[in-house]
């Protein structure tokens, strides 16, 4: 039996983290439960049946001796906390943003050893983008066109009363790491490597460190262009995903999971259908099926380091104004260690 312990007992680890491994109960049992707060560590575990309860993530890796540890707390942690796990020898499973910059992602990744990190990325897991794959792949579609990647949500100003939100020194960077990543991750899983990304962002409307909004085009190695759209300011919430091949349109409209219904095919060729052979929801149920399968094999998760890359050079470009290849951003670039690459002004 896989030993997993949850750390962080805020809203996404009972919504989301622990139905998942309820799923996995057959193989995977949550023997501990950490969070800085007693009182809600105590009342997460009670309702959850959780046997152990821990103020101090340390402790609880001494004591508990998990296989597998799952990240919910806020993204200025995840860095030292992943790091810590993994030195202790337990796999981690970590919450978007896995890092506030590609220096900690590397870092995290550096600590590997017997034990291994993986981010949380459950909208690739879904039959429908799955399917997508498939049928690019074996070129069903045709060529990859044209994309566009809509993340337009909408939070007020009461959400960023909660204190590491909005900030750069505790969130990391705005809707563009918090929000859009997991759409902008979707992307790149369906279209391969990105090239070049020219992009704006600005602060227009929330009291708060960060951009409240980006834009960007991104071009892709097989010739691909994508618009891209990041939004906490959107009263009409939706996250939309548009695939125009030479031979059909894929597109996806949901918010914050889909399952097939949500997808819309219109294909030039009469025989080629849309028919994915199941219908299995993006979620974190899906995703923690194969990280487990993973770990039982040996097999090293995905950190999601394109991804942040991606998201790394669509800032710079935003900053700095001029286009931004992949490849670019190094160890000696300020981006590398701070989204705003040195500059916690840049949107004000």
């Amino acid at each position: 039996m896989i030993r997993t312990a949850i750390v962080g007992t805020g809203g996404i680890a009972g919504i989301c983290h622990v139905p998942a491994l309820r799923v996995q109960a057959h193989r995977a049992e949550i023997v501990a439960a950490v969070d800085v707060d007693a009182v809600r560590a105590e009342a997460f575990a009670a309702e959850h049946g959780i046997p152990a309860v821990h103020t101090d993530l340390h402790t609880m890796l001494r004591e508990e001796r998990p296989d597998v540890v799952h990240l919910c707390t806020p993204p200025f942690l995840h860095a030292e906390q992943a790091v810590a796990c993994l030195n202790a020898g337990a796999w981690v499973w970590c919450e978007k943003p896995v890092a506030l910059s590609l220096a900690e992602l590397d870092r995290i990744r550096a600590a590997e050893g017997t034990a291994a990190a993986g981010a949380v990325f459950q909208h690739r897991y879904g039959s429908g983008a799955r399917y997508l794959r498939e049928l690019i792949a074996a070129g069903t579609l045709g060529r990859p066109l044209v994309a566009q990647c809509v993340t337009t949500w909408y939070r007020d100003d009461a959400y960023y009363d909660v204190p590491w939100r909005g900030t750069w020194r505790s969130e990391g960077g705005g809707p563009t790491l918090g929000h859009g990543i997991h759409q902008m991750d979707l992307m790149l899983s369906v279209l391969g490597p990105w090239a070049e990304v020219r992009a704006m962002a600005g602060r227009l409307d929330r009291d708060v460190e960060t951009e409240d909004v980006s834009t960007a085009l991104v071009r892709f190695e097989n010739g691909a262009i994508a618009t891209v759209v990041n939004s906490v300011l959107s009263p009409r919430e939706e996250s939309y995903l548009r695939f125009d091949l030479a031979d059909a349109t894929v597109e996806l409209r949901h918010l914050y999971g889909y399952s097939n219904a949500d997808w819309t095919f219109t294909g030039r060729n009469p025989g080629v259908k849309w028919e994915p052979p199941d219908d299995l929801p993006s979620s974190h149920t899906a995703q923690l099926a194969e990280f487990l399968d993973g770990y039982e094999a040996g097999i090293r998760p995905d950190l999601g380091r394109p991804t942040m890359e991606l998201v790394t050079a669509l800032y710079k470009a935003a900053v700095t104004g001029r286009p931004v290849v992949r490849g670019e951003i190094d160890a000696s670039d300020p981006f590398y260690g701070a989204l705003h690459g040195g500059r916690p002004e840049a949107f004000r």
